[in-house]
């Protein structure tokens, strides 16, 4: 697929616009956001989305468009995961809620620039190297494994290395300052939690897009489709955390559902690397993978809601891929546990 430069600069302008209108919401206006204007901007998003696709589709084909939906519904269902991870940052630091649209605003642009890079490195490995198909498949099992064994499990922010490093390294106040993220404390400059917080979330940041990006590559080589499917997934996601916030704890099964589509997309990739050494290995088509996304999605949904309908105790977790150790005790000791 070919993109000129002003396909690419149309689209980043778009992008850019709705970042800019998602800014002012959140940044120049902080207030608190009711159910009626969460759901309004999600789903102004979501037809922004579903339309660029259309739209893309009656451009360069259908077969460029549905790899498109297929990217975005993929990387959607994995900013849900984002969403219990951000929750958690939120009632651990106690941000208030005026500040809370500030946090998640700088920690999607955050995510954009991050996985701009990372889609521009895949990209190029991927055309350079084809084993890379291999190793992003692997890697992707190798998550869909770990997520799976601890889906019952919640992520420490203790355990992100760069909020330990900014506890350690800098001066903390623990007054959320007006929304500042630093400020002047008996004339010397400390920072806030406001500014620990948006650590917290660019460091989510990075390990979402070490898992995000491969997945988003098992559905489409294009990295044009990769960066708009990913940047369409992110825009929402303001709207969406203030959306279903309090609908989260009833997806009780949302990590066996990941964990099941990066295992589904890390085998595809797999098959895609011994397919161009052999004709005789099969290959997943897109409408195939969109079928099967679709279907664990919907079946994790429905299987949470009756789960929580017969079990009110219930309760939903963002699943971890990293296996918290408790402090003096060897590795291998928990892992037996």
């Amino acid at each position: 697929m070919e993109i000129t430069a002003l396909g690419w600069g149309l689209t980043i302008g778009l992008i850019a616009a709705l970042f800019v209108l998602d800014l002012g919401m959140g940044v120049l206006r902080p207030h608190h956001v009711g159910f009626k204007e969460a759901a309004a901007w999600s789903t102004f998003y979501i037809l922004i989305a579903l339309g660029f696709g259309v739209v893309l589709a009656t451009q360069v084909g259908w077969d460029y468009g549905g790899q498109y939906f297929a990217g975005y519904i993929v990387e959607k269902s994995l900013s849900v995961d984002n969403l219990f991870v951000f929750v958690i940052i939120m009632s651990t630091f106690a941000v208030p809620d005026r500040f809370q649209q500030e946090v998640l605003t700088f920690g999607i642009l955050l995510a954009l620039i991050l996985r701009a890079i990372l889609i521009a490195l895949g990209a190029t490995l991927l055309s350079l190297f084809s084993f890379m198909f291999l190793l992003f498949g692997l890697l992707l099992l190798w998550t869909a494994v770990q997520l799976f064994r601890h889906r019952n499990e919640d992520p420490h922010v203790d355990d992100n290395l760069l909020v330990r490093a900014a506890r350690r390294f800098l001066p903390v106040t623990d007054e959320y300052v007006d929304g500042h993220m630093i400020t002047k404390v008996d004339g010397r400059r400390v920072v806030t939690p406001l500014f620990i917080v948006l650590v917290a979330i660019g460091g989510t940041d990075i390990l979402f897009a070490l898992d995000s990006i491969p997945a988003v590559f098992g559905v489409t080589q294009e990295a044009y489709i990769v960066f708009v499917a990913n940047a369409f997934a992110l825009l929402g996601l303001r709207a969406l955390f203030f959306l279903v916030t309090g609908l989260l704890d009833r997806l009780v099964y949302l990590s066996t559902g990941l964990s099941l589509i990066l295992a589904f997309i890390g085998v595809k990739l797999i098959l895609h690397w011994a397919h161009d050494l052999s004709d005789a290995v099969p290959v997943i088509t897109t409408p195939f993978s969109l079928a099967v996304i679709g279907v664990i999605l919907v079946v994790t949904t429905v299987a949470s809601l009756v789960k929580v309908r017969r079990d009110p105790t219930a309760k939903a977790h963002a699943g971890t891929v990293v296996v918290r150790r408790a402090p003096g005790r060897p590795a291998q000791e928990q892992e037996e546990e």
